[in-house]
């Protein structure tokens, strides 16, 4: 009589095949289970309402548009460079903020200048610099659109040869938007 061996492949598979299948059985159901499952979010009602933008300045004159798809000079660093901002100017100096909203900061550097940042709702963040260094907010504030932030200066060292002006960007969830697309800058 001949006794056959057994292949090692059928040795592993007969004493560990029932685990490796228990085990495949249980990350295809947790799979699934994952996969269906109804992500439960926060339940707080969302705002149906745009947001309503104004302009950042009375009878403003955009100095440098907003480009995100072409290169600008930068007189002041004589550099070529994507501009994701707008700088304006008007005659009487006034930055308003353009929507209702919270003060989140007020910061100064030497490049940009004094800085004010407010948040607005649906994820507007819109971010003021060259401001003069005397401003009309702190942080915390609850600012109403239209209403007086600071005036335009030549603080922004990285654009001092622009003279005085605001520099005015917009982000939507944390990323550059072109303000074109929300606030309507007639005097361009």
């Amino acid at each position: 009589m001949e006794i056959k061996k057994e292949s090692k492949f059928l040795r592993v598979f007969r004493r560990y095949g029932v685990l490796a299948f228990a085990c495949v059985m249980c990350v295809a159901i947790a799979l699934v289970i994952g996969l269906t499952a109804t992500k439960k979010g926060n339940d707080t009602p969302v705002s149906t309402e745009a947001v309503k933008f104004s302009a950042p300045m009375e009878n403003a004159v955009v100095v440098k548009d907003f480009a995100d798809d072409h290169l600008q000079l930068n007189e002041s660093l004589n550099r070529w460079e994507i501009h994701l901002s707008i700088d304006m100017t008007s005659e009487n100096g006034n930055v308003l903020s353009v929507a209702d909203g919270t003060v989140l900061s007020v910061t100064s550097n030497s490049l940009e200048g004094c800085i004010v940042e407010i948040s607005h709702s649906d994820g507007f963040v819109s971010v003021y610099s060259s401001l003069d260094e005397t401003v009309d907010v702190k942080v915390g504030d609850k600012v109403d659109a239209g209403q007086k932030i600071g005036n335009a200066s030549t603080s922004a060292s990285n654009e001092s040869k622009a003279g005085s002006h605001l520099h005015f960007t917009l982000l939507k969830n944390g990323e550059e938007v072109d303000p074109n697309n929300f606030i309507d800058l007639q005097n361009k």
